[in-house]
C-alpha cells in the first residue's frame, strides 16, 4: 500500500485533499502511537517497538517508511528515529485532539 500524499488518490478522496491525505496516513495502525511516542525523544527499533507494545517488527519497519516517505519521521545517524519537524507540529497538531475526546469521553461517562 502506498504512503498516502496529497495530491494523490487516498482513501476517501480522489483528489488527495491534504486533509485526507493526513487522515489516511494518521488512520493506518500504529501511526499515530509512533508518533505519539517519538514526541519524547529519539528512540532505538528495539524501544520503539516495546514502548508500542511490542508489534511485530514488519509492521514497525512498514510504518516507519511510510511515516519518513511522508516526512515525519527520519533515521538519525546512530539508527534511532526521531520526528521531524514536520512530524513535530503534526504532534502538536493533534494535541487539541486529545483534550476533545478526554471531554468526549467524559460526557459519554455523565451520559449526556
Amino acid at each position: 500500500m502506498a504512503t498516502p500524499k496529497p495530491g494523490q488518490p487516498v482513501r476517501g478522496s480522489t483528489t488527495g485533499r491534504p486533509l485526507m491525505a493526513a487522515l489516511d496516513l494518521f488512520g493506518r495502525r500504529w501511526c499515530l502511537r509512533i508518533v505519539w511516542e517519538l514526541q519524547v525523544g529519539t528512540l532505538g527499533f528495539r524501544a520503539l517497538q516495546q514502548r508500542c507494545d511490542g508489534m511485530s517488527s514488519s509492521v514497525l519497519r512498514q510504518r516507519l517508511v511510510e511515516l519518513g516517505e511522508a516526512g515525519l519521521v527520519h533515521q538519525t545517524d546512530e539508527s534511532h528515529y526521531a520526528l521531524t519537524t514536520l512530524g513535530r507540529e503534526a504532534f502538536d497538531a493533534l494535541r487539541p485532539l486529545v483534550s476533545w475526546a478526554d471531554r468526549w469521553a467524559a460526557s459519554l461517562d455523565r451520559g449526556q
